[in-house]
């Protein structure tokens, strides 16, 4: 949306959760009059920005030691729109999550301003999607009103990144600026720190790092990598955060993982915090559904480079992910397999005997 409308020629300020490729910063004080907040659900704090337009892109159960209940976070979401609509403003929902179709059809029948948006065939705005190619961008169209969008190309992966930048879309057409320059606009985003982030190339296997740290954005982050892996593996790293969630959710973590080629799981990275009995890395690799040569725990934080680099090749993407400490090993699984690299090539350097 920042990067979207800084193209339409305005100049907000921000507040973003991580920084844009583009300038290297997560805030800046513009000289327009809006004012972009990424904000979540995790301490209720974002009931209180008093928003005039909200995207909200999922509600799921995440948070819940400090909601308690899925029921509490839901009312939670219900009181975010009805802040909104008390400034006149306007809710853009995603409708293809389960919980935003939800949350959108209480918020319409409590008369919010609700415009949604999704791949089904209810959406307001609904996003339309070519067949995937694999190693081609990620392309769509959106019917706004009935009208299509220019296609928009992204340079990011993924269908989660389709979703999020429709939600861009019909955010900023909310606020008055015009669907050519948004759709360029959305194109030239490149990304954030930290999200599907790019670590390098060596020995022929890329490394990317990412955030993800609950199960569902695992899955979106694995699914997003199998669209630009081609005929490779997928090897994956993934340090949980926070015992409370592994607790609640190592079967789905193990689900998610699943989606990989070669799994290596960390202990969960949670300093500071007793420990919860069966909330490890040990037994949430025990519930990755894939054969037990191809699924590893290592509860060793500086052997996990070693295992990515030996369990990846030629052709494949190695993946950290988890919001704890992983995010500093790309750098270690690089080395390593540079290394591997050089020695290859000074073994084919060496004269015949």
């Amino acid at each position: 949306l920042t990067v979207a409308l800084q193209h339409c020629g305005a100049d907000p300020s921000f507040v973003i959760g991580s920084e844009l490729n583009e300038s290297g910063s997560n805030a800046h004080t513009g000289s327009g009059e809006l004012f972009i907040a990424e904000a979540d659900e995790s301490d209720g704090s974002f009931l209180q920005l008093n928003a005039f337009a909200g995207i909200v892109t999922n509600v799921e159960a995440d948070h819940l030691d400090y909601w308690g209940t899925l029921a509490a976070v839901e009312e939670g979401f219900d009181a975010f729109l009805a802040g909104i609509a008390s400034q006149g403003g306007f809710a853009v929902v995603c409708i293809d999550d389960p919980g935003g179709a939800a949350l959108a059809q209480r918020a319409l029948a409590a008369g919010v301003d609700v415009r949604t948006y999704g791949t089904a065939s209810s959406a307001m705005n609904r996003i339309e999607v070519p067949p995937v190619r694999p190693g081609a961008s990620a392309s769509f169209t959106v019917l706004v009103n009935g009208i299509r969008s220019p296609e928009i190309a992204l340079q990011v992966p993924g269908r989660h990144n389709i979703l999020n930048a429709t939600a861009a879309l019909v955010c900023a057409l909310g606020l008055g600026f015009p669907i050519g320059e948004l759709a360029n606009g959305l194109a030239a985003f490149s990304g954030t720190r930290r999200r599907f982030e790019f670590r390098g190339t060596a020995d022929g296997v890329r490394v990317y790092d990412d955030y993800a740290h609950h199960p569902t954005e695992i899955a979106a982050t694995l699914n997003a990598a199998r669209g630009i892996v081609g005929d490779g593996k997928l090897v994956v790293a993934f340090q949980a955060h926070h015992y409370y969630r592994t607790a609640l959710f190592t079967k789905e973590f193990g689900e998610a993982l699943g989606l990989a080629d070669e799994v290596v799981v960390l202990e969960v990275f949670a300093p500071g915090e007793d420990p919860i009995p069966g909330a490890s890395g040990q037994v949430m690799a025990s519930n990755v559904p894939l054969a037990p040569e191809h699924v590893v725990f290592e509860p060793s934080w500086s052997a996990v480079p070693g295992h990515l680099a030996a369990r990846a090749q030629a052709g494949d993407i190695v993946m950290t992910l988890g919001a704890g400490d992983i995010s500093i090993m790309g750098p270690e699984v690089m080395s390593r397999l540079e290394a591997r690299e050089r020695a290859r090539a000074a073994e084919s350097s060496e004269p015949p005997v």
